[in-house]
């Protein structure tokens, strides 16, 4: 797929305001027919640019009581024992993300649980008992807030298109 037009620009912003949203109305959106809308959502989607759509439940009404951040220091730091971690913990329900960093911390490892005990239960089984870990820090979140959409900075012959930005999708960080 070439440079991204202002119209894929325009589908993938209503497509991350609302993935819900039908090919009629994407149609509207982008003043396309839908057989042409239909066509750049596919290649959107084929080549990529576009890898899922996601439904985003109430935590607080899903059983979820408690998030937190886990910020792991490692032993070691070879690629085996990096990418080995990292499967681990994205093998565990529990674990919403995982970004791996540089610094004094290797991986924050963000956990959704319903509750203290459920936390502790976690940190002991899942993570100290790892040998390539070192060390854990945690930290309980109070509100977990993300931006609905990712900017978009696709080049034009006119200049870079402006990004936009939906308003905030709030989490519960009970």
């Amino acid at each position: 797929m070439g440079p991204l037009d202002r119209t894929d620009v325009a589908l993938i912003d209503a497509l991350q305001e609302d993935g819900r949203r039908t090919i009629k109305e994407l149609a509207a959106i982008a003043s396309l027919s839908t057989s042409a809308t239909h066509e750049r959502v596919r290649r959107l989607f084929a080549s990529g640019v576009l890898r899922s759509v996601h439904a985003e439940p109430d935590p607080a009404l899903i059983g979820i009581g408690l998030q937190a951040v886990i910020q792991v220091h490692l032993q070691r730091h070879s690629r085996d024992v990096v990418t080995s971690f990292r499967d681990h913990a994205l093998s565990l329900p529990e674990v919403m993300s995982v970004t791996h960093l540089t610094g004094a911390v290797d991986f924050l490892v963000h956990v959704a649980v319903r509750d203290t005990d459920h936390l502790r239960e976690l940190a002991m089984a899942a993570f100290t008992t790892r040998e390539e870990v070192a060390r854990l820090e945690t930290s309980v979140v109070y509100e977990h807030v993300r931006a609905r959409t990712w900017p978009i900075y696709p080049e034009f012959e006119h200049g870079p298109v402006q990004p936009s930005r939906a308003g905030p999708a709030v989490g519960s960080g009970r």
